[in-house]
């Protein structure tokens, strides 16, 4: 990924899920709703009817009763990976999004203004004829800087001084990045008084190690084709042998993926707190130039990195001693061009798309050039625009109603802890404390960042796009030794998602997901807590998860359970991994229960603690019949249509080989696990998604 990319978020980043996409509220093309508070209707139902497919027996299949219909006629959009909600209400911000930068860009902003800065990033990357007629000439003085490596003090300082911010600790292989480590910077681990930094593996061209490693066809089909891509870039670019250089370079690559650790032992911050001395680190990691890469990265003045992944971040290395400079310098010219190939000549960036949008995702056509603007602007001004984002799209009366939402949801699960009688009275007191005290932020950020430091120059858009890049290293490297702020935001408010941060105990719900069909202020209750409800319980959840359980209220590493309560935890938690071991979305590919754990849990508490705010919301009152769905059938239906997804072959064998969330597919069918499903749906013994009761997984 590049590090420009907030896809997930400090330590223990919990993200919704894969973006993917589908309507089952206003269509994406509505006119933008104002800010101001709607005007009083009667409720709608808040389900997409027509979506569903009552041939199907809820019990056997509970996704195909609530979306059957829906999945039967969606159809992939060409540029896309993936259709579902998450696109729908992505498409949405998406041409919000462009009305206000195409806008700014009709406006005319002062010069140095924040509001210029966006119109000239926007425009110089729009500029196409430009960008053909400069061809390599940009990117030239790094491909000198390459061609100028003469030794392994001269390697490592270019690696230094090409280490970037990244977000994502628990991401294991830093998607995308010529980059061999990545520089987190947060909260010490034990000591949660100053942020430190952490050192984290890097280096690969593909999504994951499995691509380099597993024997499987698909996955062998893939290397075949990132090989030719290789050749065909360097070759693109005036390379000589670029054929015999992009063996080496894809050696080079298998290599470094058989020094990474994998999805699952990244996720387990036990092995992960590793403080090692700068002092130390010829020693503890030989085979870099560790001064000169440090004082590269500007992190000379730092006594102390934490390596979160020790052996990985050893074997790398090891690897920049031991194998041939040149294979180093053709490595680094590949990735040089690789990670800027979209904002190089078209010829350059028709070769990545044709390998990561269509060989890797199944993607047929490159999306709009103007979307790909969008895109690059808000990931490199994000905040800027959300300022904007915010006044115009995000009323207050929407907070609000959020924000009681989300006060409901902790009280459910904090009360949940209370019925709990498996935990001993010591641990649901520490459990009650750190629930009562996460920081929920709903829609935007208290403060914004200044993006003052940030040169943006109308005619060279790479330019902009790199130094937008060195602008949030500097900025996240400036927070080292800092105390952390708790309220600090790792998501732009106009970002479709949200996230639980363990460190700080907080959470993030930006204004993007909170609309229809997530949320509607229109529609009936039971819609809203089974779509965004559930969506919030999942977030506080995370706290509790298999790796938030591991952090106490002050987001310190800390044991707080008691023997008898973490054997509890770890046989419930156990079972859950066998439920999803069990599902098999593409023949022979399974769901790999313990790298999607976390999320899992999450779905399963999370969906069970909007379950009884909601009921907890009716004040003792029963719920209307709307459309002949009772409140409790609404509420099951919006959590499962809320999952709805079609994804292409490929994208869909991505997300299972290396990303820790289950499909949506096979996250509806977290309501197996809820006692009042069975209820609802009058779910009997024999049916396909039947547990017995002593075998649904209830963790909190």
């Amino acid at each position: 990924m590049s590090s420009m990319s907030l896809r997930r978020a400090a330590l223990a980043l919990a993200v919704i899920a894969s973006l993917a996409a589908c309507d089952r509220g206003a269509p994406a093309d509505k006119a933008p709703r104002s800010a101001a508070a709607p005007a009083p209707v009667a409720p709608a139902v808040g389900i997409d009817l027509a979506g569903m497919d009552k041939a199907v027996q809820p019990g056997d299949d509970f996704y195909a009763y609530a979306n059957g219909s829906w999945q039967a006629d969606a159809e992939i959009p060409a540029d896309r990976a993936s259709i579902g909600v998450f696109y729908t209400v992505f498409e949405k911000a998406e041409k919000r999004l462009a009305e206000l930068v195409q806008g700014l860009a009709k406006s005319d902003p002062a010069p140095g203004s924040e509001a210029r800065k966006i119109a000239d990033y926007y425009a110089a990357y729009m500029d196409e004829a430009a960008i053909e007629a400069d061809g390599l000439a940009p990117l030239q003085p790094k491909l000198d800087s390459v061609e100028a490596i003469t030794d392994g003090a001269s390697l490592s300082r270019y690696l230094g001084g090409t280490l970037r911010a990244d977000v994502d600790p628990m991401n294991a292989t830093n998607y995308y990045t010529e980059n061999l480590f990545g520089l987190f910077v947060g909260q010490g681990l034990e000591d949660p008084s100053r942020n430190m930094g952490y050192l984290l593996q890097g280096g690969l061209g593909m999504p994951d190690r499995e691509y380099y490693l597993s024997a499987d066809k698909d996955m062998a089909a893939n290397r075949a084709a990132y090989k030719a891509y290789i050749a065909a870039l360097l070759k693109q670019a005036g390379t000589e042998d670029a054929e015999a250089k992009a063996n080496a370079v894809f050696e080079l690559e298998t290599k470094i993926a058989q020094a990474q650790a994998s999805v699952v032992d990244t996720q387990n911050v036990h092995k992960a707190n590793n403080p090692w001395p700068t002092a130390d680190l010829d020693k503890s990691a030989p085979g870099i130039d560790w001064a000169a890469y440090l004082d590269a990265a500007g992190l000379s003045s730092q006594q102390t990195l934490v390596a979160w992944q020790p052996e990985a971040i050893r074997k790398l290395s090891a690897l920049v001693a031991s194998q041939p400079l040149q294979t180093w310098k053709d490595y680094l010219r590949f990735h040089a061009l690789n990670h800027s190939a979209s904002l190089l000549p078209k010829a350059y960036a028709d070769l990545r798309f044709g390998f990561y949008g269509t060989q890797l995702q199944g993607t047929t056509q490159q999306r709009d050039r103007w979307k790909r603007a969008i895109a690059a602007t808000d990931g490199a001004l994000g905040d800027a625009i959300g300022q904007l984002y915010v006044k115009q799209y995000f009323p207050a009366s929407s907070k609000a109603k959020v924000e009681a939402m989300v006060g409901n949801i902790v009280n459910a699960f904090r009360d949940g802890i209370d019925q709990l009688a498996w935990m001993t009275p010591e641990t649901k007191k520490l459990a009650k404390a750190k629930a009562e005290t996460m920081l929920v932020s709903v829609g935007y950020p208290d403060t914004w960042r200044d993006y003052s430091s940030l040169e943006v120059k109308a005619d060279d858009p790479l330019g902009n796009e790199l130094r937008a890049e060195e602008t949030e290293y500097r900025h996240q490297r400036a927070k080292l030794d800092q105390a952390p702020d708790r309220k600090e935001w790792w998501m732009t408010p106009q970002t479709v998602n949200a996230v639980n941060l363990p460190l700080q105990n907080a959470m993030n719900f930006p204004a993007a997901i909170l609309e229809a069909p997530f949320f509607d202020p229109n529609a009936d209750d039971a819609a809203n807590y089974g779509a965004i409800g559930a969506v919030i319980g999942h977030e506080v959840s995370h706290g509790f998860d298999n790796l938030g359980a591991e952090f106490d209220a002050d987001g310190r590493l800390h044991n707080w359970w008691t023997p008898a309560d973490a054997e509890h935890f770890k046989t419930a938690a156990d079972k859950l991994v066998a439920q999803y071991d069990a599902y098999e979305p593409l023949p022979g590919l399974h769901i790999n229960g313990r790298q999607t754990l976390g999320e899992n849990i999450a779905d399963v508490s999370g969906l069970q603690a909007a379950y009884n705010a909601y009921h907890a919301s009716l004040g003792g009152k029963p719920a209307p019949v709307i459309d002949g769905l009772t409140g409790d059938e609404r509420f099951f239906l919006a959590y499962a249509q809320t999952w709805r997804t079609k994804m292409r072959d490929a994208a869909l064998r991505a997300q299972v080989i290396g990303n820790e969330h289950t499909p949506g597919p096979w996250r509806a069918l977290t309501v197996r696990n809820i006692d009042a499903w069975y209820d609802t749906f009058k779910v009997q013994d024999g049916a396909k998604l039947y547990l017995k009761p002593e075998d649904r997984v209830k963790i909190w």
